[in-house]
């Protein structure tokens, strides 16, 4: 088909405006100078500019408001196409092209001030900016003319058919059933041998053991690279292009392998969709909820059991001899295990962690419902923190600072780390049923575990919603119970 041809063609041209962007982000969050982002930003908001004007044309709404109206007549690939390429268009089209174009030059130069702003513990600093960024989010959605909450309409953008009342739904059974156990875990009193777990580890050696997992974790070096960067992220542009950071804290080790393995799960999902789908909208991963499941899946379910330290504690001891020499096996892997009320939630445990995504999900929640003002954050950012875990962080870095996705725009994101990590204990189960998981991790034979999630999630791409893909892997619909059940099981062992 014409059309259809067309089409193509003018997304190819968009996306290798977006590649340029993306390289430009890529750059400012591993090794551009700090003197380089007043410059960077009038210039990236010229090519932003560019793609806006591109994406949002008459000949591109022609296009594709004309295969909208003859979506039966096409094949069903083609048809989640032109309805993705439908809901983007409506939305951008009804953005003016200067507030567009500000927007962007603003998350250009907000990272860097939220990453200065951390550093100095002053939130003073970042809230301006911080302001303008949930301002704008506000006003777009606005003009998007949906009839919904807003915060509904950000919640469907990063997870298809999640919505406040799913999430509440799913966050009360965290509360009801898994809140109590938690509290059982940290009363347990159970005693760790983990003083090793926050002395001097020298970077460049931790950056030795990283490399070793990116080769043990199958990451294929000519289609990517790890750098280090303030926060962990993955990056990808298409599936022969995947990039993704750590981090290498001297007093916290587990960071940076942890870090490590949870982004080489985001990067091993990118690097397994087929090439086929580069070239479409259906490229990269269909959801951030199934995208962190595979994060998590890696980091908690491979990274943190006994098999996977059974196979690879030798080469950390190798190491750190001064440090490890005398910590056993089982010690060791207690420590990885650790379950403690934490400030920091990329270092939260396993099982603490989903009260962390709570705090960010109700805060979200009620700044875009005009509930609070963004002077009053840290102050139900400290609250939430005492109601949830008891402890009040010492400073606003420690608080309602340390993470980098609002500064990034990604407001309606955060929810979906807990419901990724609900998705993979469901995939685990299945996995479980046709694969001898803890066999293949204890043999360092991964690339099996690989070959099952690119069979199974990973090979296509966005070209099912998630709760679809969910469905045919599973064939179930979501069951946040498999959570619950899985945390219980893995601790009640541990601790109880």
């Amino acid at each position: 088909m014409e059309l259809l041809s067309k089409f193509h063609e003018m997304l190819l041209k968009q996306k290798a405006y977006g590649y340029v962007l993306n390289i430009a982000g890529w750059d400012s969050a591993t090794e551009a100078p700090k003197g380089a982002f007043a410059r960077r930003a009038e210039l990236l908001g010229i090519i932003s500019g560019e793609l806006f004007q591109l994406s949002t044309s008459n000949e591109y709404q022609e296009v594709v408001n004309g295969l909208f109206e003859v979506l039966d007549d096409l094949d069903d690939i083609s048809r989640r196409e032109i309805k993705k390429a439908k809901k983007a268009l409506d939305k951008i089209t009804k953005i003016p092209k200067n507030e567009f174009v500000e927007y962007n030059m603003l998350i250009n130069l907000a990272q860097r001030k939220w990453e200065d702003a951390k550093e100095n513990n002053d939130f003073a600093g970042f809230s301006d900016d911080l302001e303008k960024i949930f301002s704008y989010t506000k006003k777009f959605v606005e003009y998007y003319g949906i009839d919904d909450h807003p915060y509904n309409v950000l919640l469907d953008e990063y997870e298809t058919g999640m919505s406040m009342t799913e999430y509440d739904n799913f966050f009360e059974t965290l509360k009801v059933d898994l809140v109590p156990f938690v509290k059982q875990v940290l009363n347990s009193g159970k005693e760790l041998n983990d003083d090793f777990i926050t002395i001097f580890y020298d970077a460049e050696k931790q950056k030795v053991f990283a490399e070793y997992l990116v080769d043990v974790l199958n990451f294929d070096r000519d289609r990517g690279l790890m750098k280090k960067s303030v926060h962990p992220f993955t990056w990808n542009t298409h599936s022969g292009d995947v990039r993704f950071t750590t981090r290498y804290l001297e007093n916290f080790m587990f960071s940076s392998i942890f870090a490590a393995i949870h982004e080489l799960g985001h990067a091993t999902y990118e690097q397994q969709i087929d090439p086929k789908w580069d070239a479409t909208m259906l490229s990269g991963g269909t959801s951030m909820g199934i995208h962190e499941s595979q994060s998590r899946f890696y980091e908690n379910m491979i990274g943190r059991s006994y098999e996977f330290w059974e196979a690879h504690y030798w080469k950390l001891q190798e190491i750190f001899p001064e440090q490890l020499g005398n910590i056993s096996l089982k010690d060791f892997h207690l420590a990885v295990n650790k379950v403690e009320a934490s400030f920091v939630r990329v270092e939260a445990d396993e099982l603490t962690y989903p009260l962390h995504i709570m705090i960010r999900y109700e805060i979200e929640r009620m700044i875009m419902s005009n509930e609070i003002s963004i002077s009053e954050l840290p102050k139900i950012w400290n609250q939430k923190m005492v109601e949830y875990l008891g402890i009040q962080p010492k400073d606003d870095s420690e608080g309602v600072l340390q993470d980098v996705h609002w500064s990034a725009g990604l407001i309606g994101y955060f929810p979906t780390y807990a419901l990724g990590s609900a998705y993979s204990a469901q995939f685990y189960y299945t996995m479980k049923k046709e694969i001898d998981i803890d066999e293949l991790v204890k043999t360092n034979n991964i690339q099996v575990i690989n070959e099952w999630l690119k069979e199974k999630i990973h090979n296509f791409g966005s070209s099912k919603d998630p709760l679809e893909l969910l469905r045919e892997v599973t064939n179930e619909d979501f069951n946040p119970n498999y959570y619950v059940r899985y945390l219980k099981e893995k601790y009640s062992k541990l601790y109880l």
